[in-house]
């Protein structure tokens, strides 16, 4: 069962956790299928970029609709991207993967240079999928069109 929002974006942004992803990036799935494993406690939902719902959120926190090289993370209303999505994202699943943290450590230029070197070369280094892919069972009931 897919979750339907039935409030538009501003009303979710303080529900449940949630992880807005480009759905073709085999990377930005990947990242999403190990939260979806390390998340004991399914806190996290998710929406791809692509959806009408990513796309209006992404719209909403000003980011581009035509290019996704950022996830956008929401927890406790505070929007995360890019770099900072991934430390927000690993902090809230605990120890030891709140250790990323340490990140936050390097100033963030050198955060946003990192980020930007991954994310402009996302497609070359790990690939692109024709469409966004099925999720499975597990995920699909955290999914929000």
């Amino acid at each position: 069962m897919t979750i339907k929002p039935n409030h538009p974006p501003e009303v979710f942004d303080t529900g449940p956790p949630l992880i807005v992803f480009d759905g073709v990036c085999v990377l930005c799935s990947g990242f999403v299928r190990m939260v979806v494993r390390l998340d004991r406690k399914s806190r996290f939902r998710f929406a791809t970029a692509q959806s009408p719902f990513g796309e209006a959120l992404f719209r909403k926190h000003g980011l581009r609709t035509d290019s996704y090289e950022t996830n956008l993370v929401i927890i406790d209303g505070a929007a995360f991207t890019r770099l900072d999505s991934f430390i927000a994202v690993m902090a809230e699943l605990g120890w030891p993967w709140r250790a990323a943290k340490f990140l936050l450590l390097l100033p963030r230029p050198v955060r946003g240079w990192l980020y930007d070197r991954v994310a402009k070369n996302r497609y070359a280094l790990f690939g692109r999928k024709d469409h966004c892919e099925i999720p499975s069972a597990e995920m699909k009931g955290r999914m929000i069109d």
